[in-house]
């Protein structure tokens, strides 16, 4: 087991991320406190076991499935805000990103 800053770990992933595969256990820190810890799975994970999880966690009601990343799926808004439209805000918020 080692432990390894969060700029190290940024700078040199994939070399990690090769020791994580060979079976080393990297705990990642944030100014000397862990924050993560990364290790090979302890299962043979599949995009199929994955959607099962996912939908039973639906089901559960623990998971709430997000709405599409398409902008058409939502509506526009129309309320009123300080003589602003909301939308105006939204708009404006991201085109700073």
């Amino acid at each position: 087991m080692r432990a390894v800053a969060v700029k190290e770990l940024r700078n040199r992933l994939s070399a990690y991320l090769r020791e994580v595969a060979k079976g080393e256990v990297v705990l990642v820190t944030d100014r000397g406190r862990v924050v993560a810890e990364l290790r090979r799975p302890t299962t043979e994970m599949t995009f199929g076991s994955v959607e099962q999880a996912l939908e039973r966690l639906c089901a559960e009601g623990v998971l709430v499935p997000g709405l599409p990343q398409d902008p058409q799926a939502y509506r526009r808004t129309r309320v009123h805000l300080a003589g602003v439209f909301s939308q105006s805000w939204l708009d404006a918020d991201r085109a700073e990103r």
